[in-house]
């Protein structure tokens, strides 16, 4: 048996942590291929993310992935991040929390659940286009370059990596 990592528990630990302190908490996200965010907000390829219950709907931390839907200029967004992209969670506040290590091309959705049985009065056959009829879907990951410029001082804290 595989042993199960203790990333998404430190993950939901520090959340609640944050959430019953009056804190709000933020991840800091690697964004790759397997992340939906969106991609006008990621910088250098990573992204903040406030998770705070006020600034989400539908929070879903689980095991594999933290999904949620959080308003980005005014437009509501669907949020997926990969367990294995989490570089940090902190309270914005204070910078207290836990940096992590990204583990990038990990991860692995999982099985989808068998669709439960409905009655239905006939099969209705639909036509499935070919490959060459839909247009090709692209991602692109490269963030928008910032010219090298150091971060300003004095707006809100940020967590900093220290290796």
């Amino acid at each position: 048996m595989a042993d199960i990592s203790t990333k998404p528990y430190m993950l939901r630990a520090i959340y609640e942590w944050c959430t019953d302190s009056g804190y709000t908490p933020y991840l800091a996200v690697k964004v790759d291929a397997a992340t939906t965010v969106p991609m006008e907000y990621v910088k250098k390829g990573e992204i903040v993310l406030n998770i705070s219950f006020g600034a989400t709907s539908g929070l879903k931390m689980d095991n594999d992935s933290i999904r949620f839907h959080a308003r980005f200029g005014g437009v509501s967004r669907e949020i997926f991040v990969p367990v294995n992209n989490v570089m940090a969670i902190y309270a914005n506040e204070n910078g207290q929390g836990m940096a992590f290590e990204p583990q990038l091309g990990q991860y692995e959705p999982p099985a989808p659940a068998p669709a439960p049985s409905a009655p239905t009065l006939a099969p209705v056959p639909s036509p499935v286009p070919s490959s060459e009829s839909r247009p090709a879907e692209t991602v692109s990951t490269d963030a928008p370059d910032d010219g090298g410029e150091p971060p300003k001082k004095g707006g809100r804290p940020t967590l900093t990596r220290i290796k």
